[in-house]
């Protein structure tokens, strides 16, 4: 099992992301974070079983939420660069590759 780390602009993502949700509808932010949980157990568990989508990166979609986490397999461990909403300019997270 490899060790999951979040970039600084991808957990910036995120608690923006778990923010939003709460503001919206309480408890929706928890809900959320208990999905990126479950999808971060599954990438250290088998990361490989998620598609590359640009170059060496691989996306995790959530099943929820309209989320998707995009990452590298590095030599030391699985390093997530974006928590991304699907609807947003991909171009913003490629910028970091």
């Amino acid at each position: 099992m490899r060790s999951v780390d979040f970039g600084l602009a991808a957990r910036a993502e995120m608690l923006e992301a778990v923010d939003w949700y709460n503001a919206h509808a309480p408890g929706i932010g928890e809900q959320f974070v208990a999905e990126i949980e479950a999808v971060v157990a599954r990438l250290a568990e088998n990361p490989r079983q998620f598609p590359a989508v640009f170059k060496d990166i691989r996306r995790a979609r959530l099943h929820r939420f309209p989320y998707g986490l995009f990452f590298r397999i590095e030599d030391t461990g699985i390093h997530v660069l974006a928590c991304f909403h699907s609807n947003r300019n991909p171009h913003r997270w490629q910028q970091r590759s």
